[in-house]
């Protein structure tokens, strides 16, 4: 069995974390859903801990990443704005390309690696 990286980056903004992959993938799910609480169901998430990100998203950059409307008779919903959508995309590029230059550097510590001990059964 080979080594394999793993690659988690966040962005920072004071003590605040900017974006990072879990952000990403609640914007995706808003996207598709097109609501806060849809998304939040389909990432297995509260609603108040979406909407804890949103918040923090949107304090963080000029522009807010998702607009929401309230709820009621008619419903609510949000979206993804357009600024939402360049982060989005700038950073799941950033991920890509951080996990090429990662994996181009395993086979240096591929070779000092050991080979993974096998787990033993846990005890009945």
């Amino acid at each position: 069995m080979s080594l394999r990286s793993q690659v988690r980056v966040r962005l920072l903004l004071g003590e605040d974390i900017a974006f990072g992959p879990g952000k990403a993938d609640l914007l995706e799910a808003i996207r598709r859903a097109g609501s806060i609480s849809a998304a939040a169901k389909t990432l297995d998430m509260s609603y108040r801990r979406a909407w804890m990100l949103v918040e923090t998203m949107n304090s963080c950059f000029q522009s807010p990443l998702v607009k929401s409307a309230k709820g009621g008779r008619g419903g609510g919903g949000a979206e993804v704005t357009p600024a939402g959508l360049v982060v989005l995309e700038a950073f799941r590029r950033l991920q890509r390309e951080m996990a090429q230059v990662v994996d181009a550097h395993l086979p240096a510590f591929e070779q000092q690696a050991r080979r993974p001990r096998r787990r033993s059964a846990p005890k009945a």
